[in-house]
This record gives C-alpha cells, sequence and structure tokens, in this order.
C-alpha cells in the first residue's frame, strides 16, 4: 500500500467565506433576496427579485447603489462588528425598496421603447437577471439602454436600407431620361485609334443636321470644336453655335447647335444628332459616370459614339440594352507609326517637331528648362493649365513659334498638333494612390498623336533612355483590352439622393451617398453606383454646416484641387459663406499678377474658373461671375506670358546650334 497521501475531494473552505456566510444568516439576508459576492478584487451586495409588468414577471439580480461594500484587502481587515454594521447600513428596507423601484422604472422604460421600434424586449429585460456584473444598477442600466440604442439602429439602418433599395432601382436608370426614352434613336459607333479621322466624320455629320449636339471630355475640346462648328455652313448659312461647360456660357439665340462638355449634357432638349466623344472613358474610374449618362440620356434621334475600338463590346452591350440600333464604322490610321530603330539617348539628339512627354508638371518644367537651354524653343503643355492657355501653347507650335512641345498626357486629348516624334522620357505615371506603368492603351493615345496626317508621311515613337523605349515598344505591340460589358458607372444626382432622404429623413449628404452606393437596388450589376472618394470626404465636412443637401451636392462636386491650400480655403470659405446665407462677391487676388510665380497665377485661374461653376450653380449667393470668367481670362493670358518669358529666358542663357 502507497504511504502517499491522497488529495481531498473536498476543496478547503476559506475561513473568512465561513465568517460572511454565518453572518448574512445572523442578518437573516438571505431570506430578502441579498447575497454577498467578491468579483474582480471587491466585496459587494446583490440583490434579487422581481418586478410585475404588463403581465410578465420580470426577475433582477443586481448590485444597488451603494452596493459596493470594500476592495477584498480592506475587507478582509474589518473585525465581524463592523463587517455586521456595514451590512445592515448597505442592505436596509429602504435600500431594496430603491432598488425595486428603480428596475420597475427601467422596465417601463425599454418595454416602452422596444414597443416603439417595434422590438423584442425579452432579451434586455432578461439581461437583468443574468448580466452578474459587479457594477451598480444604475450602470447596468446603461449598458442596456446603450445595446437598445444600437438594436434600434440597427434595425433603423436595415429599414433604411431596404426602403433605399425600395425606392432606386438601377436597372430602371435608362428610363429616367425621359426625353431619350421617348425617342427612337439609332447609335453609329465610329471606332479607331488616333489619327483615322473618326472625329472628322462624326463632325461632318453633326454640321450637317438641323440640330445637334457635340459632347467633350474637356473644356478645350469643346471650345476646339465650337469654334470649328462656327466656321461649318449648313444649307448654305453658317452654323449658330453655343459652348456650355461647367466654368462658361455663350449662348446664342436661336441656336440650333451646342458644344459641351459630357457633364452639362442637356437630356431635356431634343435633337436631331449628338456626337459623344472618346467613348472609352465609360471606363474610368473618376468620370465614367458621365459617358454612362450621355448614352443613355442624349435626346438625338441619331447618336455618334466616337473613341477607341477597344469600346466595341461595351457599345454593343449597351446599345442592346437600351434597345437601339447600332451601326458600326472601325476606321483604321491615315498613316503609320513606327517606333524608332532606338532611343534618343542625350538632348542633343532632339529635333524640331518632336513632343517630349512626361507625368508631373514639375518635370515638364524641368525639361522645358533643359530644352531651351539646346537654343530649341518650346510650347508646354499640362493638365494644371487652362484651356485657353493649352490652346495658345499648341497654337505656337502649329504656327512654328515653337520647335518642340514639352508636356503631359494632356496632349493625348484635344489638341491637334503637327508632331513628328513623340519622345517619352518615362513610361511611370503616378495614378492617385501610386506610381505604376502606364496602361497600353494610353501609350497607344499619346503615341498616335505623331504623324499629323497631311503635315508629316509617318509618325515616329522614342524612349528618351532604354529602357523607356524598350517598354514603349511592348507596350505598342500590346493587343488592346476591350473595356468591361457591364458594371457601368452611374453617379448620384440630386434627384437619387432627394428620393434617398425621402423615405429615410436622412439629411446627411456624406450618409446620403454612402447609402446610394451601398444600398440601392442593381439586380443584375449592368449598372452600378460610383462616387468619387473626394466627393465622399468633402460631403463629411459640409454635413458640419447648416446647408440644405441640394447646397452640400452642389458644393462637394466645384471642380477644385483639395491638395492646393489656398484654393481648398477658398472652396471652405465659400461654403460657410453659403451656409451663413451671405452673397460672396469675387475679389481678385490681392498681389497683382505681374509679381505672382507662375503656380499662383495658374492656381489663381483654376481659383477664378471654380468661383464661375459656382456661380452657374448658386447665381443668388454668388453673382460675380462675368467678374471670374474676365478674370480668369485675363490670368490665362498672363500664364501664358510667363511661360514665353521663361522659354525666352532660358534660350538666352545658353544659346546652341539649334538657335534661329
Amino acid at each position: 500500500m502507497s504511504t502517499h497521501s491522497r488529495p481531498s475531494a473536498v476543496a478547503a473552505v476559506d475561513p473568512e467565506q465561513l465568517e460572511d456566510d454565518e453572518l448574512m444568516r445572523q442578518l437573516d439576508l438571505g431570506a430578502q433576496g441579498v447575497q454577498l459576492a467578491r468579483q474582480e478584487g471587491r466585496v459587494f451586495l446583490r440583490f434579487g427579485g422581481s418586478v410585475d409588468y404588463a403581465g410578465r414577471s420580470v426577475a433582477y439580480d443586481l448590485v444597488p447603489a451603494y452596493g459596493v461594500l470594500a476592495k477584498s484587502s480592506k475587507w478582509r481587515k474589518m473585525d465581524v462588528a463592523t463587517r455586521s454594521a456595514t451590512l445592515r447600513e448597505r442592505a436596509s428596507v429602504e435600500a431594496t425598496a430603491a432598488l425595486q423601484a428603480d428596475v420597475a422604472a427601467f422596465v417601463v422604460e425599454i418595454a416602452e421603447a422596444c414597443d416603439d421600434c417595434d422590438i423584442d424586449a425579452a432579451p434586455f429585460l432578461d439581461a437583468l437577471a443574468s448580466m452578474q456584473l459587479a457594477e451598480p444598477a444604475g450602470i447596468v442600466f446603461d449598458r442596456l439602454r446603450q445595446r437598445l440604442e444600437h438594436a434600434v439602429e440597427r434595425e433603423m439602418e436595415e429599414q433604411h436600407a431596404e426602403r433605399t433599395r425600395q425606392s432606386i432601382n438601377l436597372a430602371e436608370y435608362p428610363a429616367t431620361f425621359e426625353v431619350a426614352r421617348r425617342i427612337k434613336r439609332r447609335f453609329i459607333a465610329v471606332l479607331g485609334p488616333t489619327n483615322s479621322g473618326k472625329t472628322h466624320m462624326a463632325i461632318e455629320a453633326l454640321a450637317k443636321a438641323p440640330s445637334g449636339v457635340y459632347l467633350a471630355p474637356l473644356r478645350l475640346l469643346a471650345l476646339e470644336n465650337y469654334e470649328r462648328l462656327q466656321g461649318m455652313q449648313a444649307r448654305g448659312k453658317p452654323l449658330a453655335v453655343s459652348l456650355v461647360t461647367g466654368e462658361e456660357r455663350r449662348l446664342v439665340p436661336g441656336a440650333t447647335h451646342v458644344a459641351s462638355t459630357v457633364e452639362m449634357l442637356d437630356t431635356r432638349t431634343e435633337v436631331d444628332v449628338a456626337v459623344i466623344d472618346e467613348i472609352q472613358m465609360l471606363a474610368d474610374r473618376e468620370r465614367g459616370a458621365a459617358w454612362t449618362a450621355a448614352v443613355c440620356g442624349a435626346p438625338a434621334h441619331t447618336v455618334y459614339l466616337v473613341g477607341a475600338p477597344e469600346a466595341r463590346r461595351a457599345i454593343e452591350a449597351l446599345a442592346a440594352r437600351l434597345e437601339c440600333e447600332l451601326e458600326v464604322h472601325v476606321l483604321k490610321r491615315k498613316g503609320p507609326l513606327s517606333m524608332e530603330p532606338t532611343a534618343v539617348r542625350k538632348l542633343g539628339n532632339l529635333r524640331r517637331g518632336d513632343a517630349v512627354i512626361c507625368f508631373s508638371r514639375r518635370e515638364v518644367l524641368m525639361w522645358r528648362d533643359m530644352v531651351t537651354e539646346l537654343g530649341l524653343s518650346v510650347a508646354t503643355v499640362y493638365g494644371n493649365l487652362s484651356p485657353e492657355v493649352r490652346r495658345a501653347q499648341a497654337q505656337r507650335f502649329r504656327e512654328g513659334a515653337a520647335d518642340v512641345v514639352v508636356g503631359t498626357d494632356a496632349i493625348a486629348m484635344g489638341l491637334n498638333m503637327p508632331i513628328a516624334r513623340i519622345v517619352m522620357t518615362t513610361t511611370v505615371k503616378y495614378n492617385g494612390y501610386e506610381e505604376e506603368e502606364i496602361p497600353a492603351a494610353l501609350a497607344r493615345q499619346i503615341a498616335g498623336r505623331a504623324g499629323r496626317f497631311g503635315v508629316h508621311e509617318e509618325g515616329l515613337v522614342a524612349g528618351y533612355d532604354n529602357e523607356t523605349h524598350n517598354v514603349m515598344r511592348s507596350l505598342l505591340k500590346e493587343k488592346p483590352q476591350p473595356i468591361k460589358t457591364n458594371g457601368f458607372a452611374v453617379a448620384p444626382t440630386l434627384e437619387h439622393l432627394h428620393r434617398i432622404s425621402s423615405v429615410t429623413q436622412e439629411q446627411s449628404l456624406a450618409r446620403l451617398l454612402k447609402r446610394f452606393v451601398h444600398n440601392i437596388d442593381v439586380p443584375d450589376g449592368f449598372f452600378y453606383p460610383r462616387i468619387t472618394e473626394e466627393q465622399f470626404e468633402r460631403a463629411a465636412w459640409l454635413d458640419t454646416l447648416d446647408l440644405t443637401v441640394a447646397e452640400k451636392f452642389a458644393l462637394s462636386l466645384v471642380p477644385i484641387s483639395s491638395k492646393v491650400p489656398s484654393l481648398q480655403r477658398a472652396w471652405e470659405h465659400w461654403a460657410t459663406a453659403l451656409a451663413a446665407k451671405k452673397i460672396t462677391q469675387l475679389k481678385a487676388v490681392q498681389m497683382p499678377l505681374h509679381y505672382m510665380s507662375l503656380q499662383e497665377v495658374e492656381d489663381a485661374c483654376r481659383l477664378y474658373s471654380a468661383y464661375a461653376w459656382l456661380a452657374y450653380r448658386q447665381p443668388e449667393h454668388f453673382p460675380d461671375t462675368e467678374l471670374a470668367q474676365q478674370l480668369s481670362r485675363q490670368a490665362s493670358e498672363r500664364v501664358d506670358a510667363l511661360l514665353h518669358e521663361q522659354n525666352s529666358a532660358a534660350r538666352k542663357r545658353q544659346p546652341k546650334r539649334f538657335r534661329r
């Protein structure tokens, strides 16, 4: 037999616990539903009982308001008499009655709140006996109120989500364009690479029509084709043409034709012909929704869809969905496009007629200075420049006043220049999130600007360095990827937001936009809701101001960069002034343009354009539309002059063999 003692099957009893149990028995507290408990290093009383409400008994097991007696260490040091006195004081009949009354009031409160919201009260009331917390009843009540509040929020969220789904069904999106829906429309797709004459074909058809609209991706293109249409004739008379962009209106009484940016499409005025340019922009993650709206809503009997061949399948899918007859013309480039045998490698190998491509304003200005120091004169084109400046710079190149154009991919859309050769300084571009290699489609569009038909026999493409040259060669060999045939972006309209607001009573623009993206009905994914990240960020800030949904929505779309501090401050000032119902007069920037840097004048130009955009939408609070346009023109002229001055100064510093 083993000599080792066996462990006892009965757990050792704590002498202090035995003392407390005996004390509770002597005071007869157990019979009153009172327990003495230890938890989390504290000694406390727990009162048990029940209250009746609406035919049901609700049990509770809670710590009263003064039920926490002491820390365990302190309780151990108390003698029996002190413990007894403390228990009598804290477990009095009055304390029991007070807790009973508090529980009864809380039960009524929760039951009625649940009844109002059509929520089952049982889980909240049953928790009064089951939570077993070492906290006073008041804290437990607050926790349960919080639970109920979250449950109500979830219930309301589900209700609002369902009401939102019922209020907007994206499958019915095309039907919201009443005039286009009423017309029997015919689509004509004119597809081809750059320099294939596709836009010329569509514009010719537009000019011959009794009425029509040209929809451009850029203000610059709208302006160019506005002037082009003005110079054309139909039935022996010059065309009467209006220009409509977000920042400018040139309205001609009795005009039969309109040149417009795509976002400014008038969906209520029926016309004979509409031309939607750069149709492949359907796939653009920031602006694709404007092309979806144009295809679905252009109120024309014949709609020309002009753009890259990779848009064909998407156009076919849209035509089938909209039940529109479709005719497709695929054009070929009018002149050959070839890669140079080798990279350019050094500045001295640049020549007149070249377009040097970078992907940032800083790089453009750096390369401009390097090229001008060779003795070549330079035209400069980048996205930050106004359409007027870009056009003036392009005109200098067209007329031979500039030997070389240095620009970003802004030259790839809307600028017709006699470029002999495209020279890529890089194939890496910042996409808003990170640096990445440009897609093959963009590489083709940029390269296609070389070799203007009727000016050059062929277009040439080269990289400045060997790596860029080889990457461009590979990109131009890539087979174009067709854009998707579903998931066409739909941006929220004010009508959409008002509809959601009417069923949810929501006034927060950020939450309305979120509901639009996440809660509306998207039955088959053919159309899909989209908002930009910048609009959502602006909405959250605008919700802090006393503005209507319509005012916040308009302000969230103002075309102004939040990354430029002076422009962001101006936008915030306009928003707060509108919230205060103040009239905001436009003031010229305090420093004369003559003393401002190039960046400062560019920013001033953008500020005036943004004010004009807002003035067209809120004229009673932003009345200085004409002044904004006048100041914008003056700033544009100053930018153009500065670029010319900087170009001349750089050439004078170091004249080389190219200088005339």
